[in-house]
């Protein structure tokens, strides 16, 4: 068994089963750079290139389970960066699901989408990567279960809302908060603040 994980779920930052089956058959090594290959199991973010990294495994989990992903599920994933939370939602919507993933830098896109496709979902047509900003969301694939965000926006951009279904959740980090929104109707979110995390900032351009 994996310490990293051992530890999460020890600490309670792990908890669904879904999860943690996702964390144990989607190792976090697959999604680094191969010279921080051997450094997958520090609960750290580690450097991915062009100043982005891939996040801490214990903000990830903590994330995911607000997020609380299920099968079936169609989730945008903004700021994918190394494919590791696209291919960890990959895992839990399976078949019948989708995850859109958007990266504003296309060499992240290239690697991102390579490290998700070890683990076939891309070519299963679960996961989809596109380069883009995400700050406007992707209309066209509208509405989502689930929303996302791995970088720290200054206010919540008004399209992630509007793209949400009734029902749906939203995870976005602002001004280092991380922020879980749930879409009770088209006009009201019942809304949790947890401070104390680190980001990247989110770049409009």
């Amino acid at each position: 068994m994996s310490k990293l994980i051992n530890s999460l779920i020890k600490q309670g930052y792990l908890k669904s089963d879904v999860l943690i089956e996702a964390f144990f058959n989607i190792e976090r090594k697959e999604f680094l750079p191969r010279e921080l290959e051997d450094q997958s199991e520090a609960n750290i973010a580690l450097p991915i290139g062009y100043g982005q990294t891939i996040s801490q495994p214990l903000t990830v989990a903590f994330m995911l389970e607000l997020l609380n992903p299920r099968v079936d599920q169609k989730i945008l994933d903004i700021g994918s960066g190394s494919g590791w939370t696209t291919a960890l939602l990959s895992f839990v919507v399976r078949e019948k699901g989708k995850v859109v993933a958007l990266e504003r830098i296309k060499e992240l896109v290239d690697f991102g989408k390579k490290n998700v496709q070890k683990f076939g979902f891309c070519g299963k047509g679960i996961a989809e990567f596109y380069e883009a900003n995400g700050f406007e969301g992707f209309p066209r694939e509208a509405p989502f279960d689930r929303i996302l965000v791995s970088a720290s926006v200054e206010e919540i951009p008004p399209a992630l809302k509007e793209q949400l279904k009734i029902g749906g959740k939203l995870v976005i980090p602002v001004n280092q908060t991380l922020y879980c929104l749930e879409k009770k109707d088209e006009n009201n979110f019942f809304e949790e603040r947890f401070p104390g995390f680190e980001f990247v900032p989110f770049i409009k351009n």
